[in-house]
């Protein structure tokens, strides 16, 4: 009776492994996939091994085989009877010579089959019992804390370099225990969309020609065409929504002590329907009317400087006080008569420039009403139907318009809100230019998520840039993404060296030139001596001078830093766009190295570094070195 609820105890055992993402069946010996769909492994436990043919490393038997093999061991203890012959499932023989030599032959196939019979031909293979003494190097597994929940399209080594980076760039965090992992689960919409039978469809059209291209285009280029179709496009969503929902259910169930944040990440297309999905969420009613409110206090305040610009333009910069005073915005001036004019002090000739501006004004907007973004009966300055103009809600962005392009369909609410969205080698902005969006409201953020990175290499034929979208006026590069050593590559230096070399040489020699002109132009004929003394004060002057230029000059690290953009809220007022660095041998060759450019993120240890950097900030823990050039 004890050994029957034994049994059903073992059968009940169930082992967590590789950081909880697979489950071992002791009594099935089978290792099962948790979160996805994946074949059982088969589990063994290992008394028995020989060594194999390639590597010399330690083979294990079946477990069946295994105890024969125990069995026959343990007689030639007893008895003293060695030199036992047994023959394995696969047609081998195994020889016990002794408690030191036991060999392990494959079988030879012989020429005649009707005489075909194991052998001890061929070289002998050592075979053990136990593990003692076998050099294996068993990992120490993951940690067991589970800092935050990382939902993405693609893992592959993602998990593999976070670990590596989470070493060697939070060691202290990890000594005082502060940190443990970030979990990686993939969101696998793919198979779902292919398994609707469109795959046979597109076989029977698909040409004969250049197969293995065809069925690329058929398997990943095509998704574009399915989300844009209003067939798929819901299929897509749904199911995007549904098995992100059911991933960080089953997470929790698994660990119910989790306190941590989840961020998103997605490649190429993921990223786009991520981006969709996210901007279709629904904020709490509180957090709504407190996203509002800061809305319209930043459209006020954007306004009042604007009110400073035109009176700057009308050089009435000195009454700018007394708009200021008045909380006068753009659209309040343009609603002022001359009598507000004259109750604010304003003097009759600076009232008749106001006036003027704004009648020009208000009938230029009145020819432009038929414009994009602009309604039909002309739109007043910052209504919410003017494309870029800040509006009272900061998010009523037009992107989301169906009109504007964008399929229609039922965008599923997500069970959580994301700390982070992480899009690398994304289409975002060349598919909201498509749709008709010209540039992305300033004041709007994702309604549910506060962060968004954009990753690119510079490379990817797939990557668009988002910042010039909410700041279209200026001309500014992506930050360029730290080295995870800690400097830039060392081929982008030495381009920055020689570029700044030549500009440097440049200037010397202009300079000289100049103080050789000035010298000669200014030395009078007659006295020509006491010209060619002063011409030679004003050389050693001006190579006193040099020295002195040069050292107030910033030094290069400086002159790199960008000046602080005001890029929006999209990012809670910080970068969005990141470049990554293109290692040397892709720096020979643009074309050659687009394809791995967008498919280089998952095992890129400057993209793994930065996000680990960013989630880990939102927690208060920070690298152990700051990383040059880093935000």
């Amino acid at each position: 009776m004890a050994a029957r609820i034994a049994g059903k105890e073992q059968a009940a055992v169930v082992v967590p492994t590789s950081g909880g993402r697979y489950d071992v069946h002791l009594q099935a010996r089978q290792r099962v996939a948790v979160y996805w769909e994946e074949e059982a492994a088969e589990v063994r436990r290992c008394t028995w091994f020989y060594k194999g043919d390639k590597d010399n490393k330690f083979i294990p038997y079946s477990e069946a085989f295994s105890e024969e093999l125990e069995e026959a061991y343990m007689i030639a203890v007893t008895l003293g009877e060695w030199k036992k012959k047994l023959e394995s499932p696969n047609r081998e023989v195994i020889i016990l010579h002794n408690p030191k030599l036991m060999v392990h032959y494959h079988p030879v196939a012989s020429s005649d089959d009707w005489v075909s019979t194991p052998t001890e031909q061929g070289r002998p293979r050592t075979v053990k019992r136990g593990v003692e003494n076998i050099a294996v190097e068993i990992p120490n597994g993951e940690p067991l804390q589970i800092d935050h929940l990382l939902s993405c399209f693609t893992v592959n080594d993602f998990r593999n370099v976070s670990l590596s980076m989470l070493q060697s760039h939070f060691r202290k965090a990890q000594e005082q225990q502060q940190v443990g992992r970030v979990e990686f689960l993939p969101v696998n919409w793919h198979s779902s969309l292919h398994s609707t039978g469109v795959d046979v469809d597109l076989e029977r059209i698909t040409l004969p020609s250049i197969n293995r291209l065809r069925h690329f285009i058929n398997d990943t280029i095509l998704d574009v065409f399915f989300y844009n179709s209003s067939t798929y496009c819901q299929t897509i969503v749904d199911t995007v929504a549904s098995e992100m929902n059911r991933l960080h259910r089953l997470f929790l169930q698994r660990n119910p002590h989790f306190r941590g944040g989840v961020s998103i990440a997605g490649h190429s297309l993921g990223s786009l329907i991520l981006f969709d999905l996210l901007t279709n969420q629904k904020a709490d009613p509180e957090e709504q009317e407190h996203c509002v409110q800061g809305s319209r206090t930043t459209s006020s305040m954007g306004g009042i400087e604007e009110v400073k610009e035109i009176l700057k333009k009308l050089e009435l910069s000195e009454y700018c006080d007394v708009f200021e005073k008045e909380k006068m915005d753009r659209q309040a001036l343009f609603l002022c008569t001359e009598n507000n004019l004259k109750e604010m002090g304003i003097p009759l000739g600076p009232r008749m420039k106001i006036l003027h501006y704004i009648s020009s004004e208000t009938g230029m907007k009145g020819q432009s009403s038929a414009a994009p973004g602009h309604s039909e009966g002309g739109a007043e300055p910052g209504s919410p139907s003017q494309l870029g103009d800040s509006s009272e809600d900061g998010r009523s962005c037009q992107y989301r318009d169906v009109g504007l392009g964008q399929v229609s369909a039922n965008y599923p609410q997500l069970n959580y809100k994301p700390s982070i969205f992480f899009a690398f080698g994304s289409p975002i902005g060349m598919f909201l230019t498509v749709r008709g969006v010209k540039r992305i409201d300033p004041n709007y953020s994702l309604p549910t998520c506060k962060g968004f990175f954009n990753i690119f290499h510079p490379f990817d034929p797939v990557a668009y840039r988002i910042e010039p979208m909410i700041v279209p006026e200026l001309e500014f590069e992506p930050m360029l993404l730290p080295h995870h050593k800690g400097r830039k590559r060392m081929h982008l230096e030495l381009k920055e060296g020689l570029t700044r070399m030549s500009v440097d040489l440049k200037n010397n020699l202009l300079g000289s030139l100049r103080v050789a002109w000035q010298s000669f132009t200014r030395s009078p004929v007659p006295a020509l001596e006491a010209g060619s003394s002063e011409a030679e004060a004003e050389a050693e002057a001006g190579t006193e001078k040099q020295p002195d230029t040069k050292a107030e000059e910033p030094p290069a690290a400086v002159k790199e830093e960008t000046p602080p953009i005001n890029v929006g809220r999209l990012n809670g007022g910080n970068r969005i766009d990141y470049v990554l660095q293109e290692k040397p041998i892709e720096s020979f060759n643009e074309y050659l190295f687009a394809l791995q450019g967008h498919l280089c993120y998952w095992e890129s240890e400057d993209t793994v570094l930065l996000v680990l950097k960013e989630i880990y900030q939102t927690q208060g823990i920070t690298l152990d070195q700051p990383l040059p050039g880093s935000q």
